[in-house]
């Protein structure tokens, strides 16, 4: 079997596999109880928070642990809205499903929604997104992955532009970006990822807020970690998810180094093919790259693929289920090539006899389609 859909999901590390067992034996407790053996277990979820507000500076209280990043993203818009009845928001049109369902779900109920194109590039003109502030309370998000192409918007830039506009509240989904990419978030107000993109485990998530942003909670309930996300804490999830952050933090550099090599094997290997355009640009992660096959059905694609236990995408696991790839869309403006896009995603644990073999087979099936 070879696995090259790192991007939609990563197996779990060993260590953090371990950690969340230990910690689901020793910790078993409600942290919501006031009991000794519940304070216990809320004395590991704080020391876990800690680490995580100190990574991203921002304090305990904003911290909120979700079930992972579609809650977090719609804690982030909804929670904002719901909060500032008649605020502004600014998004993409190259968001992950998970912020343009509720951009779009405010469109509906009233609320001014402006989508922002990108260039040639993937990228925004921040000037354009200037042009459109207000003086009403005003939430921009904006990815700092894409998830189809890999392609890094500028979060940096961005938040020292939006940081002057004192109505201006700035959100970034990280999801496509923690443990593959070093971006400073200073001037980032909310910040989400789940730690299943980074090999830790599914089911848990988290929103970083900063500073006086206000939201109104998505869930309802007794206490928990956080006001704005009610529920019985997941410990051992929440616990993994410092074990998981330690390992892609510490091995950053030398992950990225190896799948670089990587990435420009493949990318030499099949820029032979005539037929192959690469929609993943130089401003991509390393560990995506975005191919269309013209004149070739990607569905089909990857399906003869998955006849030899290769296992690739056509798009991002949580867009819709529809022909075309809306990123790959408004990046090209060229339906043919939204029409046949495959993604193949890299990791730390994938070796060059692996791609060595998708090559191979890649060539076989690319003849078959293509002739």
């Amino acid at each position: 079997m070879i696995y090259l859909d790192y991007a939609a999901n990563c197996p779990v590390d060993k260590e953090v596999l371990e950690d969340f067992n230990l910690n689901s034996i020793l910790y078993f407790a409600n942290p919501n109880s006031s009991h000794k053996l519940g304070l216990e277990a809320k004395e590991k979820i704080d020391e876990t928070t800690k680490y995580i507000a100190k990574i991203f500076n921002c304090s305990v209280e904003n911290v909120i642990y979700t079930s992972g990043s579609t809650e977090s993203n719609n804690l982030a818009i909804k929670g904002f809205a719901e909060f500032n009845k008649d605020c502004h928001i600014i998004t993409t049109g190259i968001e992950h499903s998970s912020i343009t369902a509720p951009c779009n779900y405010l469109l509906s109920k009233g609320y001014n929604v402006d989508i922002l194109e990108v260039n040639s590039e993937g990228q925004i003109d921040i000037s354009n997104l200037v042009k459109l502030i207000d003086d009403k309370k005003t939430l921009v998000s904006i990815t700092s992955v894409e998830s189809e192409t890999g392609i890094i918007e500028n979060i940096e830039e961005i938040g020292r532009v939006l940081s002057k506009y004192d109505n201006v509240v700035f959100h970034t989904d990280a999801t496509g970006s923690i443990g593959k990419v070093n971006i400073n978030f200073e001037n980032v107000d909310m910040i989400t990822f789940s730690p299943h993109k980074f090999y830790g485990i599914n089911g848990v998530g988290v929103l970083i807020k900063k500073g006086n942003v206000k939201l109104l909670p998505l869930i309802h309930g007794g206490k928990s970690t956080s006001k704005y996300r009610s529920g019985t804490p997941a410990l051992a999830l929440i616990l993994s998810i410092r074990k998981a952050l330690e390992l892609a933090i510490n091995n950053i550099d030398k992950n990225t180094k190896y799948i670089k090599e990587l990435n420009e094997y493949l990318k030499s290997k099949l820029s032979k093919y005539s037929n192959v355009y690469f929609n993943s640009t130089e401003n991509s992660i390393y560990n995506t790259l975005n191919i269309s096959i013209l004149g070739v059905d990607s569905k089909e694609f990857s399906k003869e693929l998955e006849n030899y236990d290769i296992y690739i995408s056509t798009k991002s696991a949580c867009s819709s289920d529809k022909n075309i790839s809306k990123t790959i869309y408004a990046i090209t403006k060229d339906e043919e090539r939204a029409k046949s896009t495959l993604r193949i995603s890299l990791s730390h644990l994938t070796t060059k006899e692996e791609l060595d073999e998708f090559l191979r087979v890649f060539d076989i099936v690319y003849k078959k389609m293509v002739g």
